[in-house]
């Protein structure tokens, strides 16, 4: 099993920063690609960015790349994502979300097995 933990979202003006954490715990973890998702209020999740665990490798959204910057410390266990210049169209519940299989850095959420509670981003215009 792994558990996962988001903390860090909050309200903010559009241009402004937060830094997102998701605290992981439980075995194998590390090998596993990490992702961030987003939800909406009336969407579906949307895939913002994925790294894997055991070398570094990143993937982001169109929406993401520029201005998010996904990255992990192993000693903290811990998967940060930082997103600067924000936008009110960033406004959403964000997740941390793990795929155990590990194989490719996936957008699409049904492949990944376990997901946190997510943290509220809001940004105000």
């Amino acid at each position: 099993q792994v558990q996962l933990v988001e903390s860090g979202g909050g309200l903010v003006q559009a241009g402004g920063s937060l830094r997102l954490s998701c605290l992981a715990s439980g075995r194998t973890f590390r090998l596993y690609v990490m992702g961030w998702f987003r939800q909406a209020p009336g969407k579906e999740h949307e895939f913002v960015s994925a790294i894997r665990w055991n070398n570094g490798d990143t993937r982001y959204a169109d929406s993401a790349k520029g201005r998010f910057t996904i990255s992990r410390d192993n000693a903290k266990n811990t998967v940060y994502l930082q997103m600067n210049s924000l936008k009110p169209e960033d406004t959403a519940v964000y997740y941390c979300a793990a795929d155990r299989a590990g194989i490719g850095m996936s957008s699409d959420p049904e492949v990944y097995d376990y997901w946190g509670q997510g943290t509220q981003v809001t940004v105000s215009s």
